[in-house]
């Protein structure tokens, strides 16, 4: 039998086991940087397996460490812990008993997918050459994120290559994509608050309106991607939030904004920032007002290896078939795996876990999101593949 047909029914036999996982987790949801249960959990899982674990890892982080019998590289396969803070709208067995609390984008599948890959490792020590070392990442939906306390812990420390996969809904399940180069965007947030001088809505020569001013700052921040950007540089410029004012006959002393900027290079990144401080300034000045300028930087954009990235194709068509494998498109959401991208050479991916016929239909951090979990079978069979590939030809 062959190597690839063995996996598929180690995997196939443990997949009453990921469903039961994923579902207590996702029954029992942390926030980022409270996964103190979540990974006890873990970690009593992995020792069930008489598995290595590092534990405290950058936090509430995990480090399972897996030893071959053969000589080889230490590749790092990663999944993320951590639920969000939005209340379980679903009607199933397993919605979460955590208020305000649920896994809408598919961590606690992550974290069950990667316990059966140290499952299979676990059984197939003699098989293996080198090191596996499965990280467990807590705080990835929330800057600083905990990809980079791990990686200050040591958990890439040796490391030669490392793989993630995000099961993702927009994509139906049976596919997969990735892409060379820069494949996420690097995300940061501002606030902007302009502060003018309040008065009567009926005297309004005696004031100075904060909300004409972010009003013209919202029209003016536009120009920046549509003028400032290379067109054929990706960029987004978002003000999400626009808040002034307390009644009809007054007019407002203060406005507050907040918005989001989306790319994917250093150059084009930082070139923003300047522009958009910029034309704070000279928008409040022209206006005679006073203003306070917050940009806190997010995750930098991830970018795959080129060479691991060719990988994922020629894996991916090997156990899934050509059609199944798809070039993606850049997506400007953000992702701390950027971190472990920026020190060793690796390869981040989407799996397809979106079905129509189980509701499995909505956006990620939606309160009704679901996922297809025969993804999860996809996912482990991908990043298997993916290290055992490397490890025959590296």
């Amino acid at each position: 039998m062959q190597t690839e047909d063995i996996v598929d029914l180690e995997l196939e036999k443990l997949f009453p086991s990921m469903i039961k996982w994923r579902r207590h987790l996702h029954q029992y949801p942390e926030l980022s940087f409270h996964e103190r249960v979540t990974s006890s959990w873990i970690a009593s899982q992995l020792n069930e397996l008489h598995i290595e674990v590092l534990t405290g890892v950058g936090g509430h982080g995990l480090v399972a460490v897996i030893k071959g019998d053969k000589p080889g590289p230490v590749i790092a396969l990663r999944a993320d812990i951590d639920a969000l803070p939005i209340q379980d709208e679903k009607k199933c067995e397993y919605s979460s008993k955590v208020p305000n609390v649920m896994h809408a984008c598919g961590h606690d599948a992550h974290t069950a997918t990667m316990l059966a890959i140290a499952s299979y490792y676990a059984a197939n020590r003699s098989e293996i050459s080198g090191e596996r070392r499965l990280l467990f990442q807590p705080a990835e939906e929330v800057t600083p994120g905990g990809a980079k306390p791990m990686i200050e812990d040591g958990a890439l420390d040796g490391v030669d290559v490392i793989y993630g996969v995000h099961l993702w809904t927009p994509l139906a399940h049976g596919l997969i994509s990735s892409k060379p180069g820069p494949f996420m965007a690097a995300a940061d947030e501002f606030v902007i608050d302009i502060i003018g001088q309040g008065g009567h809505g009926g005297l309004p020569h005696q004031a100075v309106d904060a909300i004409l001013i972010g009003s013209s700052l919202v029209q003016a921040v536009q120009s920046i991607v549509s003028r400032n950007v290379n067109p054929l540089h990706p960029a987004v410029v978002t003000i999400g939030s626009f808040q002034a004012g307390t009644t009809n006959n007054v007019i407002a002393e203060r406005c507050k904004l907040k918005g989001t900027v989306r790319s994917f290079d250093e150059k084009t990144r930082m070139m923003i920032h300047e522009r958009l401080e910029s034309l704070v300034a000279h928008i409040c000045q022209m206006h005679g007002a006073e203003y306070e300028y917050h940009m806190r930087i997010g995750y930098p954009p991830v970018v795959n290896d080129d060479v691991e990235a060719d990988r994922f194709f020629t894996v991916g068509e090997q156990l899934f078939g050509e059609a199944a494998v798809l070039r993606s498109e850049a997506i400007t959401v953000a992702e701390d795996f950027s971190y472990y991208l920026e020190k060793v050479p690796g390869c981040f991916m989407f799996v397809g876990a979106g079905n129509e016929s189980n509701g499995a239909v909505y956006a990620h951090h939606h309160p009704k999101f679901d996922i297809d979990e025969r993804a999860m079978k996809r996912a482990a069979r991908l990043l298997i593949g993916m290290a055992e590939n490397y490890a025959i030809t590296e």
